[in-house]
């Protein structure tokens, strides 16, 4: 309301002066009347005013009309903007956790604009009701009887009011209520579309998203009813009352105590005293439109998350300290007293098992959720004492499935706290292994997102551009590399390292290689941190390498000895080569690690990622030696990884590597 605060006034004074020709327009027809019956002199004065009070009401009523719809319009596009802006300003995690997709949809949509006629509605309230009480206030200038006898029915029209005021309330929140939901399983269902599609249940899919419509169904009909009885009965007590009050007023005449002007403007005047049915319509618009304004208000409680004035300090290298983090969640905490110091310009890699906290420490580092306790420090200040502005761009973020935003795939990679200029645009996409496929859509990076179909790891690399593009002293990738290959995933970490704005990288990582290539690794377990140190240092302990084996490896088997290799890089000779990788893929094979796996996605990849790092330039032009290293890319992605980490490949190597790469496809075929 003070929002609309200027045009809710213009409503009301433009409907009230409308109300009030309306009111005046019987006693001057009945005065008109009664000079023309005499013959009057004065009789065409009054007609003429008479035609201009019918002129005046058209008009203001016209002006109302206008009125009303921009005030409607106006009110509920800023009710849209505030909700959307409160929910986006609340933490992502705070806002999902309280409403579900469909649910909020609905808020913003229907709701907003249900309770977006509230002021237009509340500020004709008054025009409204002023034509049953003028109306009443007339009769009872023209004649006390027929007010009396208006007003013997008056006691019924009011409980009619009061029975629908209540049952509509109460009524049209629980339609809303069944419509939110019906609307969330719908955002579902067409979210999961190609699942429900491979599993063939779309006919399941539709009958669980409108199980609710009977409900619906007959919530509406009770709505409708319960104003259509309003109606109704209002349509019969109306004309009742109006025929009561023309009986007595015909006595009247009959007795010479009123004139036929009088008579008619009494009759005009009950009819509209017992106006109800513009009150009753009046009345269920305020009663939907407070039902959906406090479903809209909600989203106006969302809490949003305060900011400082801080600034970080210039030239930080993005050094991270969380002192006694704690994220609780129903009550538990999946987050317990974290302590850790990040120094800057370091590559952390967070593992786990699943449920450990590694999502909410990735979140909680670079302020996308406060923790229930504790305190988060970048290059010693706090995150909830920075700017917004400055806090978003030294934080980047990359996700395992990025949202892309604009209208264009060159858009989409610029979208952030600052738009990125082309130049940084292309360097980032190059930087993503994201340059390759961009160039070849058909407009490159003008192509339309909607006319560039995507694969999962394409969609992850133009994530990752984005994240790069954006790079400040602290970059997350929460498990950002899932989608791509092994030997694009070394490409990209190798760009990262060096064509990326250097500073602290903190990854979410699952793969082995991850950690390999890390700095240290912290190794949280139940919500704390276990153990935080070099891979190679962690790798001795038995429990940290039991969380990337594979859930069929044999029990007691002994792990991969790829990866200690690979953490040790450089303690095998060249010409030893063949021998280390056929144990090396062997054993990897055996124990089922994560690189493992199964010893077929990421095998030939493995062998592959190792090749760019020299056997693939030592054997270039040779049939033998391409045979070979594509042989090889049948062996894990532990083998060739720790071939490459092992035994670093120079020009002069290319026997061995040849030798290497025959050894870890016998080694496989053991496995």
């Amino acid at each position: 309301m003070r929002h609309s605060g200027g045009r809710a006034a213009a409503i009301t004074l433009c409907s009230v002066a409308a109300a009030l020709a309306a009111l005046a327009e019987p006693a001057v027809v009945g005065r008109s009347l009664d000079l023309l019956l005499a013959g009057s002199a004065e009789a065409p004065r009054w007609v003429a005013l008479c035609a201009a009070l019918i002129a005046a009401e058209v008009a203001l009523d016209a002006l109302v009309a206008l009125l009303t719809g921009t005030t409607n319009a106006r009110s509920t596009a800023w009710l849209r903007h505030r909700a959307l802006g409160r929910v986006l300003a609340a933490s992502p995690h705070h806002a999902a956790a309280r409403f579900a997709p469909g649910d909020l949809a609905t808020r913003l949509t229907a709701n907003a604009t249900e309770a977006g006629t509230v002021p237009a509605t509340a500020a004709g309230a008054l025009a409204t009701v002023l034509p049953p009480l003028g109306g009443l206030v007339a009769l009872l200038l023209i004649d006390v009887w027929t007010a009396a006898a208006f007003l013997a029915g008056a006691p019924l029209l009011v409980l009619l009011l009061r029975a629908f005021a209540r049952t509509s309330s109460d009524t049209v929140s629980r339609y809303q209520r069944v419509q939110s939901g019906m609307a969330d399983r719908l955002v579902e269902a067409l979210a999961g579309a190609r699942t429900v599609a491979a599993a063939g249940t779309a006919a399941r899919e539709q009958r669980r998203v409108l199980a609710a419509l009977p409900e619906l169904a007959a919530e509406g009909r009770t709505m409708w009813l319960v104003y259509g009885r309003a109606v109704a009965r209002s349509g019969v007590l109306m004309p009742l009352l109006v025929s009561v009050v023309l009986a007595v007023g015909g006595v009247r005449l009959a007795a010479g105590a009123m004139g036929v002007g009088d008579l008619v403007a009494a009759s005009r005047y009950a009819a509209l005293a017992a106006g109800v049915g513009s009150v009753a319509a009046a009345l269920g618009g305020l009663v939907r439109g407070r039902a959906a304004a406090r479903r809209t208000g909600e989203l106006l409680a969302l809490p949003a998350v305060p900011h400082g004035l801080e600034a970080l300090p210039a030239g930080g290298t993005g050094a991270l300290e969380l002192r006694g983090v704690t994220v609780v969640r129903d009550g538990a905490a999946v987050l317990d007293g974290v302590d850790l110091r990040v120094p800057g310009g370091a590559t952390v890699a967070v593992v786990g098992r699943s449920g450990a906290g590694k999502s909410l420490l990735a979140a909680v580092a670079g302020r996308l959720l406060d923790p229930d306790e504790g305190h988060v420090l970048l290059d010693g200040v706090r995150l909830d004492r920075v700017g917004p502005r400055e806090l978003r761009r030294e934080v980047g973020y990359a996700f395992s499935r990025p949202a892309l935003f604009g209208t264009t795939v060159g858009a989409a990679i610029a979208f952030g706290a600052d738009r990125a200029p082309a130049d940084a645009v292309r360097s980032a996409a190059r930087a993503a292994g994201a340059d390759a496929f961009v160039v070849r859509l058909p407009d490159g990076y003008d192509t339309l997102l909607a006319d560039a179909p995507l694969s999962g790891g394409e969609l992850q690399r133009l994530g990752l551009a984005r994240a790069f593009a954006h790079a400040g002293r602290l970059l997350v990738l929460d498990d950002a590399m899932s989608g791509l290959d092994t030997v694009t995933q070394r490409q990209v970490e190798r760009a990262l390292a060096h064509d990326v704005r250097p500073g602290t990288r903190l990854v979410v990582a699952h793969r082995l290689s991850s950690a390999v290539r890390a700095d240290l690794v912290v190794w949280l377990e139940g919500g704390r941190v276990r153990a935080v140190g070099p891979h190679r240092t962690l790798w001795r302990n038995p429990a940290y390498r039991a969380v990337f084996a594979a859930p069929q490896a044999p029990t007691g088997a002994e792990p991969a000895p790829a990866d200690t290799a690979e953490a040790h890089p450089g303690t095998a000779e060249a010409g030893t080569t063949g021998a280390a990788v056929a144990g090396t893929g062997t054993a990897a094979a055996r124990t089922g690690t994560a690189e493992a796996g199964t010893g077929s996605a990421d095998a030939g990849t493995g062998t592959a990622e190792a090749a760019p790092t020299g056997t693939v330039e030592a054997l270039k032009g040779s049939t033998d030696a391409g045979a070979g290293t594509a042989d090889a890319g049948t062996g894990t992605a532990d083998a060739g990884t720790g071939t490459a980490a092992a035994c670093p490949a120079r020009a002069e190597d290319t026997p061995a590597a040849r030798t290497g790469g025959a050894a870890a496809r016998t080694g496989t075929e053991r496995a």
